[in-house]
């Protein structure tokens, strides 16, 4: 017999409440890390299987079945890292990025710089969509970035949209690849970047938006691409493309996620807050490569190299 008073005792004692918080609150995070990616794919497959294998076993009271289902969990927290280890790895670095929770009110020399590199990096961006140059500009944030700059050629040099627009001018020994950016220098140009295994990415765009795709699920770092076919600007953020940009709107997007005071940011953000769906407005689109209505009605779906 179901005993009521005990669940409602429980339900009253508040270490009990904590601790179902707790668990809600991990299981949230989780399923928050795996959001827009393929690890929310493989959880709803292992638990619709679980899920049918014990509901099978218990019908049919199967007690081979039973067994290997009780003695399968020690192998299952071995295999869960190894299965979930790219989601795991950027949900880590999320918790080690404390510096991104607190927002220095006060601008200082450092968001200075950033400015004066958003700047540079948005009329490059502007003059190579101008001239259907393809480009892709990583910046680095707290995530390192120098297993991807030693596959390039390392430069060294202040950000400047002349130089920028040097290394994308077509048939330069540099124009190929990704530029990587860290803090105000150039690191290395020509580099080769991992490309997203995000199928329904994969299918709408071209090597160069996929690569910043990567890129931004490895790390937490910024890439503005440049479409060399439609040149169209888009900025990708934690494996998610923010498309059809122009000038004005990419230095308000970049500005946002650098976290640079500005109005436009403040209009942007509100009290401190960032959301995807002020920054798509009426012409944006996530990876997959959904666009809103009224962006489609403008524009003809093109396949970006």
């Amino acid at each position: 017999m179901f005993n009521l008073g005990w669940l409602v005792e429980r339900i009253w004692d508040l270490r009990a409440i904590l601790d179902i918080l707790v668990v809600t609150f991990i299981i949230y995070w989780l399923l928050w890390v795996a959001q827009g990616t393929r690890a929310l794919t493989l959880i709803r497959g292992i638990v619709s299987l679980f899920a049918f294998l014990f509901l099978l076993g218990w019908l049919l009271q199967l007690d081979s079945l039973n067994w290997l289902l009780r003695n399968i969990w020690p192998a299952l927290l071995i295999a869960i890292p190894v299965i979930f280890q790219p989601e795991l790895r950027r949900a880590f670095e999320q918790l080690g990025h404390t510096g991104s929770w607190l927002k220095n009110p006060f601008p200082n020399q450092e968001e200075s710089a950033n400015d004066h590199v958003v700047d540079e990096i948005v009329r490059a961006a502007s003059q190579l969509s101008r001239l259907r140059y393809g480009a892709l500009v990583v910046i680095e944030r707290e995530t390192g970035l120098q297993d991807y700059v030693g596959r390039g050629v390392s430069l060294d040099a202040e950000v400047s949209r002349q130089l920028l627009i040097n290394i994308f001018f077509p048939n330069s020994p540099l124009h190929d690849a990704a530029v990587i950016i860290q803090g105000d220098r150039i690191l290395a140009a020509s580099v080769v970047l991992p490309l997203t295994d995000n199928i329904s990415a994969s299918s709408q765009l071209g090597t160069r938006h996929r690569a910043a795709i990567g890129v931004t699920e490895e790390s937490d770092a910024l890439a503005v691409v440049v479409s060399e076919e439609s040149g169209h600007m888009s900025v990708a953020h934690s494996g998610r493309l923010i498309r059809y940009l122009d000038q004005d709107r990419l230095r308000r997007v970049l500005r946002t996620l650098l976290r640079i005071e500005s109005p436009e940011s403040r209009e942007l953000t509100g009290p401190g807050r960032f959301t995807f769906a002020t920054l798509f407005g009426a012409n944006g689109s996530s990876a997959s490569g959904k666009r809103d209505p009224a962006a489609s009605r403008k524009r003809t779906t093109t396949r970006s190299s």
